[in-house]
This record gives C-alpha cells, sequence and structure tokens, in this order.
C-alpha cells in the first residue's frame, strides 16, 4: 500500500479497555506548547533561517539514527551522503541527494518496528504532509513532493518553530563558543526561545590529543589565562558566566564514568600541571574528569545553572570512522554504569543545596530500580532525566515508567526531555512520549490506582510543566 497514506489516530495508544482511556488523557497533551531543552541542532539554522537544501539533508544525513541502520545492511556511512572532517580523506562521498533518498526509501522496510519509523512517519505525514509511504517505488515523487514543500517560507526553520508550538528549545554549545548565533538570534527577539547549553566536555578529558589547544584557546575566549589549574578553574567561571549571560540555563556533560570524586585541589593542580607537559597517565586523567564533575556541580550552585549528567556511552566505538567522519555518527554504544558510589560525593556535598540541580540520564536501564530512582526519590536536587537515546523507543519508556515510578513518582522526573540533532523530528518524539505516558496512566486509572482527573493532570504536567520546572530560568 503506497497511496493515500495516513497515520491511525491511536497509534502507540495502548490496546484494549485501556485504550479509551489513553485516548482521553492523550487528547489533554497533543496540544500542549513543546519544551525542548536538551537538543543538538545549531543555533545556525535559526540565525540564518535558509531554506533546507532537499529532503536527504534535512532528514536523512543529519540523523544518526538513520544512518545507523542503514549502515548495519551494507550501505556506508559516505553512501548516506555522510562528509568526511576533511576534504582529502580520499573516501568518495555520495553527494547527489536523490540518490541517498532511494537508498533510504529503497531499505523503508528496515525501519519496522523501531522509534525511528514512528518519527519518519510523524515527520514525512503530519510536517510535511505526503500521501505515500516511502519505496523504490515512490521514492523520486516523494523527492519531487517534499524539494517543492520546503522550498516555501512556511518550512524555513524559524516558520517550523512556530507551528511546531516549540515554546524554547535549548541547543549544545562547546564552553569555547562566542556563541555569535544566539547573540544574532537576541538581536532579532529569540534570546529567550532559542538559548544555549554550555558543554565542556573536551576541556575536562585531559589526555585528548587535542587538549592543549582547547585550554589556549579557552585562555583566549574567556580573557583569562588558562594555564594552570587555578586559571583553568576561573576561565571555565568566566564561560559559564557568558553562557548565563546569553540565556543558558543548563550544563551537559557526557562522560563515560558517572564517577564525580572529588580530589585534593593540590592533586588536581598536579595532574593538570601533568597534562599541559603531556605526561598524564589514564588513571590520573579518568580520576581528574570526576573531580571537575565535583566541580561543574560546586560552579552549578553558584551560578544556577542546572547541571545534565549522561554517562554510559562508549563514544566512537569504530576509531576509523571518527577519525575519517568525525563524532556522532552512530558508533557510540552503551556500557554498565554505576551511579550509587559515583553520585555519592556530589550528592552527599550538594544534594540538598538550594541552588543545585542535577538532572541524571542513563542508556543502562538496569539502573532505573535499583540505583537512579531510589537516589531521585530522597535527594531534593536530583531527577531523573527521560529514556535517552537507546530507551526513547515505546517500549523503553514504558519500562522507564515502570521501573522508576514507584519509587520516585512522577515528580521526580523531569518530564520528556528530547535529544536529537534532526529537527524536523522534536514534534515526533515529544508525541511519542505523551502517548505512551497516556497508555500508562490509563492502565493506573483502569487498575483503580488513580483517578482520571489525576491522571489527565499527571499527564499535563509531564508534558509541559515539569520540563519548564526542571530548568528554570536565570534571568
Amino acid at each position: 500500500m503506497t497511496e493515500h497514506w495516513t497515520l491511525h489516530p491511536d497509534r502507540a495508544l495502548p490496546a484494549g479497555e485501556l485504550r479509551p482511556i489513553a485516548r482521553e488523557i492523550y487528547s489533554h497533551t497533543a496540544s500542549l506548547p513543546l519544551v525542548s531543552m536538551h537538543g543538538h541542532v545549531d543555533a545556525a539554522v535559526f540565525a540564518e533561517d535558509q531554506p533546507f537544501p532537499d529532503p536527504a539533508q534535512l532528514l536523512v544525513v543529519p540523523d544518526h539514527y538513520l544512518v545507523r541502520m542503514l549502515v548495519s545492511q551494507g550501505m556506508t556511512v559516505a553512501d548516506m551522503g555522510v562528509r568526511p572532517v576533511t576534504a582529502d580523506s580520499g573516501v568518495a562521498v555520495e553527494t547527489d541527494a536523490r540518490t541517498i533518498w532511494k537508498r533510504f526509501c529503497e531499505l523503508w522496510h528496515l525501519f519496522r518496528g523501531t522509534p525511528t519509523r514512528y518519527w519518519l512517519e510523524h515527520e514525512l505525514v503530519e510536517v510535511f504532509g505526503v500521501t505515500r509511504r516511502p519505496s523504490a517505488e515512490t521514492a523520486d515523487a516523494l523527492f519531487d513532493e517534499l524539494s517543492e514543500r520546503i522550498a516555501g517560507p512556511e518550512f524555513r526553520p524559524r516558520a517550523l518553530f512556530e507551528r511546531f508550538n516549540l515554546e524554547i528549545l535549548a541547543t549544545t554549545d562547546p564552553a569555547t563558543s562566542e556563541l555569535p548565533h544566539h547573540a544574532a538570534l537576541a538581536e532579532e527577539g529569540w534570546g529567550d526561545r532559542i538559548v544555549p547549553t554550555f558543554r565542556p566536555d573536551p576541556l575536562l578529558h585531559v589526555t585528548r590529543p587535542d587538549w592543549t589547544g582547547l585550554v589556549d584557546e579557552l585562555s583566549a575566549v574567556s580573557g583569562v589565562d588558562a594555564s594552570d589549574y587555578a586559571g583553568y578553574l576561573a576561565a571555565l567561571r568566566q564561560r559559564r558566566r557568558a553562557f548565563v549571560a546569553a540565556g543558558a540555563r543548563a550544563t551537559d556533560h557526557g562522560h563515560l564514568s558517572a564517577d564525580t570524586t572529588e580530589l585534593p585541589a593540590e592533586e588536581a593542580a598536579r595532574i593538570f600541571a601533568a597534562a599541559r607537559r603531556g605526561e598524564a597517565t589514564d588513571a590520573e586523567a579518568q580520576a581528574f574528569s570526576g573531580h571537575m564533575l565535583f566541580e561543574m556541580a560546586r560552579m552549578s550552585t553558584e551560578d544556577g545553572l542546572v547541571m545534565q549528567l549522561h554517562p554510559g556511552s562508549l563514544r566512537d566505538h569504530d576509531a576509523a570512522v571518527a577519525a575519517t567522519f568525525g563524532p556522532d555518527k552512530g558508533y557510540d554504544i552503551p556500557v554498565a554504569t554505576e551511579y550509587t558510589r559515583s553520585l555519592r560525593p556530589v550528592l552527599e556535598a550538594f544534594g540538598h543545596h538550594p541552588s543545585f540541580g542535577l538532572i541524571v540520564f542513563t542508556l543502562d536501564e538496569t539502573t532505573f530500580s535499583r540505583e537512579l530512582a531510589p537516589l531521585a526519590g530522597v535527594y531534593p536536587a536530583m531527577r531523573l532525566g527521560a529514556p535517552w537515546w537507546f530507551l526513547d523507543s515505546p517500549d523503553g519508556m514504558r519500562r522507564y515508567r515502570e521501573a522508576v515510578t514507584e519509587t520516585a513518582g512522577f515528580y521526580n522526573t523531569t518530564g520528556f526531555v528530547d535529544d536529537t540533532r534532526a529537527y524536523a523530528s522534536i514534534p515526533a518524539r515529544h508525541d511519542l512520549a505523551r502517548r505512551i505516558d497516556a497508555g500508562y496512566l490509563a492502565r493506573l486509572v483502569a487498575e483503580h490506582r488513580i483517578d482520571l482527573d489525576e491522571a489527565v493532570e499527571t499527564a499535563v504536567d509531564l508534558a509541559y510543566h515539569l520540563p519548564r520546572a526542571a530548568y528554570p530560568a536565570l534571568r
């Protein structure tokens, strides 16, 4: 079936007697504004506000969920139009957008049962209004139809922002960024709607090959000499203040481990000096990165930025792909992660601090009920982030609610927080989360564990009020 493609209004809602209850609950959240506080869309997209170049560049090339599935079935990263880091790599990259789009459409069946399929269906039908499913037979017609649509002013980034009913969107920005695009947006009245997020990760890992150069860059952009440990901390504080002035509400930390063990100041200074000489060991680097998470928490108590921590991803599993194409190409793989002991230093120090907020995400769902829900269920500073990355799927989100609610309740979570580079997928991700939460709440109603009015109130809080509360404005 390729003609007159429509989506079922009850998609992702539970079957049987729960469906009418879930449908009623979902009806109260379906049209709520979107609060998108953990995203990776480049601010330049909105500052420049240019038409998207073609369907492949809009929907395929930037979506590593999509690309990694096609690579797993024999395509290469280059086949899908992803460009190498350097122009002289010698890699033959597909540059014809129609060819990239055809490859995607021919392999549409690979996405059956995946959240990527749900998001793409929502984007194609609800956002862009297409009426034919992707396939080898429809690829050219779909490409032409979408190309015509996205050429119009109503499909430019800012117009879509309004159409998506986005109330606020946070980008993720290097700590050394001077945020020129955010400044330009602020001048045009968008400063409270598109805000930066402070991401210092590369500066906290002292054995990175480019670390010394990044510290020099930190000195230059901050105006503070960061060549010793005290100056380094002062420079990071200066950059955080600059982000706050630009509207930032949060920091973002993607370490492999959740360790937050504080080092004595003299030991941290010693490791920093050794790293500047290129002599720090891997063990010292690991200890320093955990210490710096503690320092980031301390700084959050000073400036109010919410601290987001999402450990547990072994980045760039294929070193050759990373060297050629750069990070975030689908080769980041989850590892088992420990939280109870790792977060103890920072929670003992700041878990009751009135100015500290810590949002913890995980890729290790075995920790939901054993570690994370009990921690969030007692420390007032800590909230559980939404199911993230490989877990923001229909069944992953259901498992999350089942695992954490009995211990942490609903109100020690952030509600839904999306995490995507694929701009057009943002409303689809929120819609799926709202449907899954409606289904979970419907079961509680059917089992007479809560009343319908409570379920509706909770659904609205999860979709809208809790994300807003988790990322309060600082000015």
